[in-house]
């Protein structure tokens, strides 16, 4: 998986999940509004603080998880 400096875990912060800068927004949270149909300009307006490489750190995250994860 690539350098992804934007995903944080720590097991104080949401029970260890994958997160966003050591804030409590989770990788996961990111991928369901996304799979949702939101947008990223959608997310950023229901969390301002985060930036777009923010999302799309998230998105690689998950990518990067499911590629690994996945047996042929």
């Amino acid at each position: 998986m690539q350098n992804l400096t934007r995903i944080t875990r720590n097991p104080e912060v949401m029970g260890g999940k994958p997160c966003i800068r050591g804030m409590r927004v989770t990788v996961g949270t990111i991928v369901c509004l996304m799979a949702s149909g939101h947008s990223a300009n959608d997310i950023l307006k229901v969390y301002p603080y985060l930036e777009e490489a923010d999302i799309h750190e998230a998105l690689a995250y998950e990518t990067g998880c499911l590629i690994i994860n996945t047996r042929p």
